[in-house]
């Protein structure tokens, strides 16, 4: 598995969420119906800098032989991260009523990704021939 592209990909749909969150709070709380007080402002705002975060966390790691003895604290945060938005997506699916659609592509994303991430944590990194 070509863990650059995996990390490079990540790095993208994470930061698009961040930058998402982090500078269009208001939006994203009347879009998702949650209110827009000051306080689910600010919450969405350190989500979206928590996913800001691990986005650069994800660019800057991206040469890095994932899984191996340096790479492997990273491989596990998001397989982590992964896995369990996968679940709570799965869960919460049944009862979304407005934007579903959005919802279904965002929780198969996350699956997908949490997928990729097993394979990767299971199977034993492989360094690159030249």
């Amino acid at each position: 598995m070509n863990t650059k592209i995996l990390m490079i990909m990540t790095a993208l749909f994470l930061g698009l969420i961040g930058v998402t969150l982090t500078f269009m709070p208001q939006e994203v709380a009347v879009f998702l119906n949650m209110g827009s007080d000051q306080y689910t402002e600010l919450a969405t705002q350190l989500l979206g800098a928590l996913y800001l975060g691990f986005a650069m966390l994800n660019w800057m790691a991206k040469h890095n032989l994932m899984g191996g003895i340096y790479g492997k604290p990273v491989a596990m945060s998001n397989l982590m991260h992964f896995v369990v938005g996968a679940f709570a997506l799965l869960k919460i699916l049944s009862n979304i009523t407005m934007h579903w659609e959005y919802m279904v592509a965002f929780t198969v994303l996350y699956i997908v990704f949490a997928l990729c991430f097993i394979f990767l944590f299971v199977n034993h990194p492989k360094e690159k021939k030249d």
